[in-house]
C-alpha cells in the first residue's frame, strides 16, 4: 500500500482523500513551472491552479515564487485536503482554495499565469469511483473547456502551463490553435532514453512566439538513477536529492 502522504523538503502533501495522487510526472511539472515562472521576463504576481487536487503544484510553485495563488478544485474532499496541506505549509497566507467547478468559477480578475494538470483520458475505461472519473477523465471537464477558460481568464501578456499525455499531442495542438493560444516551450517527458515520451509539458502564451523551444527530458538513466536534468529540477524538493 502506498503512503498517504509525500514529504518534501519544505512541505508535506497528504493525498489519501484525493483521486489525483502525487506522481513523478506531476512533481516534475510543478518544479518546471516553478523555475519557468521564476525565470520569466513577465513579472508574475498572481496565478490560478485549475483542478488543484492535493495542492501539489501550487505548493511547489510557491516555494520559489512570491505569488498570490488561487486554486480551484471541484471535489469537496480533495479541496479540504488541499486546504489542510496549504495551512500546514509556509505559504498558507498566499494560497487560497476554492471548492468550485471551474466552468462556473468567477474570480473577477484575470491572471498573469494559469497552470493545469487537466483530466487526461477520453473514451477509455472509467472507475466505479466518481471522484476518480472527474480527476482522471475528460468527460466532466474537457481539455477544450480548460483551454477556453484559459483564453478568457489569462492576461494579455500572461503565460499558461499544461501537462497532458503524449498520445494526445496532435489533438491538443489543434485545440490550442482553435483558441488562438500558442506554445512557447514544450518538454517531452520520458521514463528513460529507451522509452517513448509519455507526457508533454507545455508553456504557452496569448501571442505567437518566433520559435517554439522543444526538448526531451528523461527521468532515469540506463542505471535506473535519476538523470542530471531531472535532479536539477527536483533537488530543491525531494528529500533524498
Amino acid at each position: 500500500m502506498s503512503n498517504s502522504y509525500f514529504r518534501f523538503k519544505q512541505f508535506t502533501v497528504h493525498h489519501d482523500r484525493c483521486a489525483m495522487k502525487v506522481t513523478t510526472d506531476s512533481c516534475f511539472f510543478g518544479a518546471w513551472c516553478a523555475e519557468e515562472i521564476q525565470n520569466s521576463k513577465l513579472k508574475v504576481q498572481d496565478l490560478l491552479d485549475i483542478g488543484t487536487g492535493s495542492g501539489l503544484l501550487s505548493l511547489m510553485i510557491a516555494q520559489k515564487n512570491n505569488l498570490d495563488i488561487d486554486t480551484v478544485e471541484i471535489d469537496t474532499a480533495a479541496a479540504a485536503q488541499a486546504k489542510e496541506n496549504i495551512e500546514a505549509s509556509p505559504w498558507k497566507n498566499s494560497i487560497h482554495v476554492f471548492n468550485h467547478d471551474i466552468l462556473s468559477f468567477h474570480a473577477n480578475r484575470k491572471y498573469d499565469c494559469i497552470v493545469c494538470n487537466p483530466p487526461f483520458y477520453q473514451n477509455e475505461l472509467t472507475s466505479d469511483k466518481q471522484n476518480k472519473n472527474i480527476a482522471h477523465h475528460s468527460e466532466q471537464l474537457t481539455i477544450q473547456q480548460v483551454l477556453g477558460f484559459i483564453k478568457n481568464n489569462l492576461k494579455e501578456n500572461g503565460i499558461f502551463f499544461l501537462l497532458f499525455p503524449f498520445k494526445r499531442e496532435k489533438e491538443i495542438a489543434a485545440l490550442l490553435l482553435q483558441q488562438n493560444l500558442f506554445t512557447a516551450k514544450k518538454i517531452f517527458l520520458k521514463q528513460t532514453d529507451m522509452h517513448q515520451p509519455f507526457r508533454i509539458a507545455v508553456m504557452g502564451t496569448n501571442k505567437k512566439t518566433e520559435a517554439e523551444d522543444s526538448s526531451v527530458i528523461n527521468i532515469r538513466d540506463e542505471h535506473q538513477q535519476y538523470t542530471g536534468t531531472f535532479t536539477h529540477f527536483l533537488q530543491d524538493y525531494y528529500l533524498y536529492l
